[in-house]
């Protein structure tokens, strides 16, 4: 059997009895490399351990001491969410989350104190014996910090005993002949390394990656149809994000657990600070306040310019159709598409993606009619081969009328929604542009991609599995 020099040594030291890799007598990368080279082949056995040590923060340590800033929600009856501060603010997310609490009115309502024991006290108070839910809460929230150290441990089998038994002294081997061994003549006498020839393949065509086939196709089909497409930034102010589109600020969507929040934020037209290098700025301040006007008379609370500053990864590119419906000049009827990254705050699953792409569409055009939407929709789908399509009525926060759109995929017999569409509400429209209405629709990109190509898990897309994307579904 051919051995690595190291293969050798290690067996040689093994016969003593098994060991971490920290025993070993040799560095410790090249015993690991070793042990798992013996493992294939059978001489060794490796086995893994792990030690987990948990560390409270000392924002953990402070709410052990005064009490959780949920629970503290529980005493704010009826006080405004505004005169919050940051840990406040930390304990209404939870305490909604938790159902002990709502806002009304931009006060707090409580809805009922907690039953029995608070888990969370007892699971910061000792980590290691905290259900996983726990413990993914509070390492979510920075109060627990866990660190899982690993220990490899080797040991010979049977085969790896006769095997280390015939091995005498370990020499030097030569691995390389280079220029210096063959003049200094250190190459007689020497022993040269064994090396064993395997069966090779033919190296891999690079092919275009069929996630980028299908962005290029959606945009050729929407051009063909008369669009001009958008094009923005994946960080964004939560102004365009949430406020423009006329989502109130205290929707479930802007917290934590649903938005990826960033460091900083964005500077208000009447802020100095915004000529700054590196600052950005929110438009002009008359845009600012018809958004403030529309938001505080249709949702009936005090609109909050710090939350409309606050910078986000774009949670959908509906951001980019605020933008362009802000520029538009006059009454002139325009439509446009975008085919862009999202990202969500949510878990990664066979058919959810935090990170994954939309397909936006809107038709500003006074003379537009909910038919002209779904005869567009249809159009579109016909043109991937969809024939069989058809509308639910729905709900969506800025659009109204609203509908979910599904298409019949025939290989499984089968109706698969794609997506939303609606109107666009006067109450976003009329402060961006003063135009009504405005056709608008969300399309999902990867799932009806999974329909064509047969998959299961939407993570496939991202694997970078070789053998999927050589295979003939992907290639046909």
């Amino acid at each position: 059997m051919i051995l690595h020099r190291h293969e050798k040594a290690l067996l040689k030291e093994l016969e003593e009895g098994k060991k971490t890799i920290q025993e070993i007598k040799m560095n410790a990368d090249s015993a690991r490399r070793a042990a798992f080279w013996l493992q294939e082949k059978g001489l060794a056995k490796v086995e893994e351990k792990e030690s987990r040590e948990f560390t409270r923060s000392s924002e953990c340590e402070k709410y052990l001491k005064e009490g959780f800033p949920e629970i503290t929600m529980l005493k704010m009856d009826g006080k405004p969410v505004k005169e919050l501060g940051e840990e406040g603010k930390i304990g209404l997310i939870w305490a909604k989350k938790n159902g002990w609490i709502t806002i009304e009115g931009g006060k707090i309502k409580v809805l009922g104190a907690p039953a029995g024991f608070y888990p969370l006290i007892e699971a910061a108070e000792n980590p290691a014996k905290a259900s996983k839910k726990e413990l993914e809460i509070l390492k979510k929230r920075k109060l627990v910090r866990e660190e899982v150290e690993k220990e490899l441990i080797v040991e010979l089998t049977e085969k790896g005993k006769k095997e280390a038994a015939g091995i005498g002294g370990i020499k030097e081997e030569i691995g390389e002949l280079t220029e210096e061994i063959i003049a200094s003549g250190a190459w007689k006498g020497a022993e040269f390394r064994p090396y064993a020839l395997a069966p090779t393949k033919d190296a891999r065509i690079g092919k275009v990656h069929p996630m980028t086939r299908m962005v290029r196709k959606v945009k050729r089909v929407f051009r063909d149809m008369g669009f001009e497409e958008m094009e923005g930034n994946m960080v964004e102010s939560a102004f365009w994000n949430f406020d423009a589109l006329f989502q109130p600020q205290d929707h479930p969507a802007r917290e934590l657990a649903d938005t990826f929040y960033l460091e900083g934020e964005e500077m208000l037209p009447e802020e100095e600070e915004f000529e700054l290098e590196g600052k950005a700025k929110l438009p002009e301040k008359a845009l600012v306040d018809r958004v403030k006007k529309s938001h505080e008379k249709g949702w009936k609370y005090e609109w909050d310019r710090k939350e409309a500053k606050k910078r986000v990864l774009r949670t959908h590119t509906t951001v980019l159709s605020a933008q362009h419906l802000h520029k538009l000049k006059g009454k002139e009827a325009k439509k446009y598409f975008a085919v862009g990254r999202v990202f969500r705050n949510e878990a990664t699953d066979f058919k959810h993606l935090a990170e994954f792409h939309q397909v936006e569409g809107i038709v500003a055009w006074e003379g537009a009619t909910f038919r002209d939407l779904l005869g567009l929709l249809k159009e579109f789908y016909r043109r991937f081969g969809f024939e069989k399509i058809r509308f639910r009525p729905s709900y969506f926060p800025y659009t109204e009328p609203s509908v979910e759109v599904e298409v019949f995929f025939e290989e499984r017999k089968e109706w698969m929604e794609l997506g939303g569409a609606g109107v666009f509400r006067p109450e976003m429209t009329k402060p961006l542009c003063d135009v009504y209405p405005v056709l608008a629709w969300g399309l999902s990109l990867e799932r009806p991609m999974m329909l064509m190509e047969g998959l299961k898990d939407i993570r496939t897309f991202y694997k970078n599995d070789l053998d999927w994307l050589s295979g003939p579904s992907v290639n046909k």
